[in-house]
């Protein structure tokens, strides 16, 4: 039988989106790294001279997220480099990497302040309210200006995601503050200032918790959200002439944003095995949005086991488990 293993890249043309989405959004998080590390200083300096704990807070996310937005320009820096002998893939999948890590990153620090939080309640110590108003005030600016900087990019970048996600923490972390500040200048109630830090906190803890499950998915090659694996398989049964069945399908995500399908393809006898294949890359790529397929045609027995396909889903274990049975 002709090795039909044709890898037509029909569907490829929007990457060319891709690239220029990631051009701009590399350009973005770079700005918004300079802004969040610049007044990340000034705002643990305010934090220590007015003793205030939102401010520290504050300012913990910020070191936080200048951190996790320069890897985020580093992960797009590297996934605009070529695929390699290694890495057959490329970089793509270093920003869900981050992406992850970001998440980790996050629920520390979050964990941290909510400690740290409850330490002050039980010692209240004293806060400057003026100094620490200004500060606030200072810091919300910035992060209002970091926030619209990456509002303008992909909002479907996991990556972009995630940058995001840190600058809007450290949004409610000012706003947090600024309140605090507010309520001890009028009343002199200082426990204000832990309280909210704490609410801050878990609000960053459920989001940070989302982005980590996305990147979690992605990183476990798990079928992308918007696209169901059996019913691509049925779509795909229905509408190609002389497909019989597809089974052994497998679709998944690099890095969260471009799809890639593997599947095997029983044909009727008599089909012409080529036309066939390149009529599913083109089904797959204009109705499901999968840029890269690789088909395997088969006629009449599975080539990987013996016409028995009852085991179809036990068979995952794939070469892995071949090699270790042949060495």
């Amino acid at each position: 039988m002709a090795h039909t293993h044709s890898h037509d890249h029909s569907g490829h043309d929007h990457e060319g989106a891709g690239h220029v989405h990631g051009a701009t959004d590399k350009k973005r998080v770079l700005i918004a790294a300079c802004l969040t590390a610049g007044f990340m200083v000034a705002e643990a300096l305010g934090g220590l001279f007015t003793g205030s704990l939102a401010l520290l807070a504050d300012a913990g996310h910020m070191l936080a997220d200048a951190i996790a937005l320069g890897l985020a320009w580093y992960a797009f820096h590297l996934a605009g480099r070529p695929a390699t002998g290694q890495l057959t893939y490329g970089f793509g999948r270093v920003k869900t990497l981050v992406a992850y890590t970001n998440g980790i990153a996050i629920f520390v620090i979050a964990l941290w302040i909510v400690y740290e939080a409850w330490q002050r309640l039980l010692t209240p110590a004293p806060v400057l309210g003026g100094p620490m108003l200004v500060v606030a005030i200072l810091g919300l600016l910035v992060n209002i200006g970091s926030f619209l900087v990456l509002h303008g990019g992909d909002r479907e970048s996991l990556n972009m995601r995630g940058a995001i996600l840190h600058v809007l923490g450290d949004l409610l972390g000012s706003a947090a503050a600024i309140v605090a500040a507010v309520v001890i200048l009028v009343t002199g109630w200082t426990p204000i200032d832990p309280i909210l830090s704490v609410l801050v906190s878990l609000l960053i803890l459920s989001t940070a918790w989302s982005l980590m499950r996305a990147a979690a998915h992605v990183l476990l090659e798990g079928v992308p959200p918007s696209l169901d694996r059996d019913l691509i398989a049925t779509d795909l049964e229905t509408t190609i002439q002389g497909v019989r069945e597809v089974h052994h399908m497998h679709v998944w995500s690099i890095d969260g944003s471009s799809n890639m399908a593997t599947l095997h393809a029983c044909l009727d006898e008599g089909v012409d095995a080529h036309r066939a294949v390149s009529a599913i890359k083109k089904r797959l790529a204009s109705e499901h949005g999968i840029s890269h397929a690789t088909v395997e045609p088969e006629f009449g027995q599975c080539a990987d086991e013996a016409g028995d396909h009852e085991h179809e889903h036990e068979h995952e274990h794939d070469a892995a488990a071949h090699h270790s049975h042949h060495h």
